[in-house]
């Protein structure tokens, strides 16, 4: 028997297939306008590759989850990230999961959630901000990042994204360069990712979601919070591996 879990987030989608506990299979998309569509592409995808109901169990997780009919059951975002992170990282510490909407601490000991805390209604601080900032500077995320390691320090106040990015327009007004706006961008998400993970505070962190590959985000959080950010490729799929998870412990 296969376990999927299918993380349904804002902004991407996720599912992950174990066989015999081990990480089988990972799907990416975009959710798009209709998550029950993007829920759809996934069954299918997964069924041409012969994963079907007849052999599989399913759990979704996410903004989404509501929208997976063929799920066995739904389950939190924060008990399927935690359960993911420890299946990936296998150590106490703090979980930072910067999703498209929303940013979460998440605080483990021996496999457990101990705490967690999200950031309000506003989206500074999370893949949201960066997109929005990334179309205004006309450059994709690896770009922004790479600018950012060339760019001189300077602030961009606004806790609002729809202030923060007037801001930015401001200062391409200015002419001020592009590299030192993309510093900005960075440290204002830093910023408020340190803010909210205060209050799940560790010795060590945990990256997930989809800036997990960025080395310039890691050392920028590491430098922040003066404590070792800590991610591997699989952490994109922290939710989805979790909900495959708690699909593995009800039939066990």
């Amino acid at each position: 028997m296969y376990q999927v879990g299918i993380d349904i987030g804002s902004s991407a989608a996720k599912a992950a297939v174990l066989k015999d506990g081990a990480v089988f299979r990972t799907l990416l998309l975009n959710t798009g306008f209709n998550s029950r569509k993007t829920a759809d592409e996934i069954y299918d995808m997964l069924a041409a590759d012969g994963i079907t109901k007849e052999n599989a169990d399913y759990v979704a997780t996410g903004y989404g989850r509501v929208s997976v009919p063929y799920a066995d059951r739904s389950v939190t975002e924060i008990t399927c990230h935690g359960k993911g992170a420890w299946f990936l990282f296998g150590k106490n510490g703090s979980v930072i999961d910067i999703g498209g909407q929303d940013t979460k601490g998440i605080a483990l000991k021996n496999g457990r959630v101990m705490k967690f805390i999200m950031n309000d209604k506003c989206s500074a601080g999370t893949g949201k901000f960066l997109e929005v900032m990334t179309n205004r500077l006309g450059l994709t995320m690896e770009e922004l990042s790479l600018l950012a390691k060339k760019g001189n320090p300077i602030t961009i106040s606004s806790m609002c994204t729809v202030f923060a990015e007037s801001e930015v327009i401001s200062l391409i007004g200015k002419g001020t360069p592009r590299e030192d706006i993309a510093y900005g961008v960075i440290e204002s998400v830093v910023t408020k990712v340190v803010q909210l993970i205060a209050q799940v505070p560790g010795d060590q962190y945990f990256l997930t979601g989809g800036l997990c590959e960025d080395s310039y985000i890691l050392g920028r959080l590491s430098h922040a919070l003066k404590a070792p950010v800590e991610s591997t490729p699989l952490a994109r799929y922290a939710g989805a591996i979790g909900a495959a998870l708690m699909a593995s412990e009800q039939k066990g």
